[in-house]
């Protein structure tokens, strides 16, 4: 068996670990043909990763241009340790007010622990200007050193 196939997750694992994990890197490609990568709190919905932006940040109008991503969810500070979640994917751009509260509401929970009142109306006004990007994925790869057993 090879290497890469002793350390990958399961689907199950790989479940998991995007529901739990809190922080995401999504890439996009700017105007120059280089990478754009930025840290977003995201939610799973079956399969998909949701996140909001501003409508008019870098990173919708990279989308917008070429809804080719990668979504990458890591953890671990030593090799050890090291497992992560790559997604390449294509994201699409949703532009829905109401079903834009109701991921910022998803997210603020999975960040915060809970939604405290008062911060729906917050979360309406903001929403106004925001879309949801959604990420599908084409490709996952996963990996989990600690599968190793301590021989790298």
């Amino acid at each position: 068996m090879k290497r890469r196939n002793l350390i990958a997750l399961t689907p199950q694992e790989c479940r998991d670990f995007l529901e739990q994990s809190r922080t995401a890197v999504l890439s996009s490609i700017d105007p120059r043909g280089y990478p754009h990568a930025v840290a977003m709190w995201y939610a799973m919905d079956d399969g998909a990763a949701l996140m909001t932006t501003y409508a008019k940040s870098q990173k919708a109008m990279n989308i917008r241009r070429d809804p080719k991503v990668a979504f990458l969810v890591e953890s671990g500070t030593a090799y050890d340790k090291l497992k992560g979640v790559l997604i390449r994917g294509r994201a699409e751009l949703i532009a829905d007010v109401e079903l834009c509260v109701q991921v910022l509401k998803r997210i603020h929970v999975k960040m915060m622990g809970a939604f405290p009142e008062g911060v729906e109306d917050a979360l309406k006004a903001q929403a106004q200007k925001r879309v949801i990007i959604k990420v599908v994925a084409d490709r996952i790869s996963s990996w989990d050193h600690g599968k190793l057993g301590g021989t790298y």
